[in-house]
């Protein structure tokens, strides 16, 4: 598990075990309560851990929250299939199966919300969900440009503003589709999407 608790924040040496144990009972407690309801004390008890167990970790509910969310698009991989196409609809659907889940339909709308007035943290969920997943835009990009089929991208900010554009419709549209208007984003839907990204891609 990767750790995004703030830098800089001294004291014990942190536990894998109890990190993950905290995530795990914070997905289960917005399940369970939703976000209003959900407190530190609350998710301690699942956990098995002190209350100052977490403070120790995260200065508070939306850090925790934020971080529980983020754990699960971790598990998120772009597979090898052969083809620019295949690798996303592949990948595309992993998202959108992550995004059924209870927890992470829940939290992350909550955080979402709770960004609106918050800057701060607007920016954990940049650093925690969203930059961390463009390395799937980088390598799939790199591994089409290396078979061939799209065009190297030499100037590096250019390269850039094209992983972000990228990143931004794929998000935007399987976020909207699963989480706005609520329709599935079955397979159908993934093969229709993708052959209009690829369009794009291909001007």
């Amino acid at each position: 598990m990767h750790s995004r608790s703030p830098a800089g924040r001294s004291g014990r040496p942190r536990s894998a075990e109890a990190d993950a144990a905290i995530l795990a009972a914070t997905r289960e407690a917005l399940v369970e309560l939703g976000w209003s309801k959900l407190t530190l004390g609350d998710v301690a008890t699942r956990a098995g851990v002190a209350k100052t167990t977490l403070y120790r970790r995260w200065a508070g509910k939306n850090e925790l929250v934020v971080d529980a969310v983020a754990e699960l698009f971790d598990a998120l991989e772009l597979p090898d299939c052969g083809s620019l196409a295949a690798d996303i609809e592949g990948v595309v659907l992993q998202f959108a199966a992550i995004l059924a889940l209870p927890e992470a339909r829940s939290g992350l709308m909550a955080v979402v919300a709770e960004a609106t007035r918050d800057e701060v943290l607007r920016e954990r969920i940049r650093a925690s969900v969203v930059d961390r997943q463009k390395r799937l835009v980088v390598e799939g990009r790199a591994r089409a440009q290396a078979r061939g089929e799209l065009p190297a991208e030499e100037d590096p900010e250019s390269a850039a503003r094209t992983v972000d554009l990228i990143f931004d419709m794929v998000a935007g549209a399987v976020v909207h589709r699963t989480l706005v208007s609520a329709e599935p984003a079955d397979e159908e839907w993934v093969r229709g999407f993708t052959r209009v990204l690829l369009q794009g891609l291909g001007s």
